[in-house]
């Protein structure tokens, strides 16, 4: 909990298997002041959650480590959570298993085939309905808005 345990640590990580990977990126989709970002991106590097690799246009990016890649049934427990306690069901997302198309369920089980997918291989869909009523123009919630693959990275334009 000393690792992860932190609001905007806990966020951070959440978008990084969204595809987030740029500072800037998750600057703007969180909110975050630049100087906690900047202490929570060290400290997820110094524990080895996420490592610093050279992006597109020699700007670096942070990807999720294998150990930061171990932190999403964790996610996926506390999205759970939060989506059966505090957010109406038009405005959840859902998953999906890219290999088959099949619903994701609780349990994180492809409801059509019964296999238990690795988080490369889910689909996002956005919400029904969306939380918000001022849609938000930064580059994470425009992507945000389609259905997508989860840790691909958010596209450029």
């Amino acid at each position: 909990m000393e690792i992860v345990g932190e609001r905007w640590t806990l966020l951070v990580v959440r978008d990084a298997f969204y595809g987030v990977r740029r500072f800037s990126d998750f600057c703007a989709h969180l909110g975050i002041p630049k100087a906690v970002l900047s202490e929570r991106l060290s400290l997820l590097i110094g524990e080895g959650v996420l490592v610093k690799a050279e992006g597109g246009r020699g700007r670096d990016e942070y990807v999720l480590t294998e150990k930061g890649l171990r932190l999403w049934p964790i996610l996926w427990s506390l999205a759970g959570w939060g989506d059966e306690y505090y957010v109406e069901q038009l405005q959840r997302r859902s998953y999906r298993h890219a290999d088959c198309g099949g619903a994701i369920g609780p349990d994180r089980r492809c409801m059509s085939c019964g296999q238990l997918p690795d988080v490369a291989d889910l689909l996002v869909d956005p919400p029904r309905r969306p939380r918000e009523r001022v849609l938000r123009d930064d580059p994470v919630s425009t992507a945000f808005r389609r259905p997508r693959r989860l840790l691909e990275p958010i596209p450029r334009v």
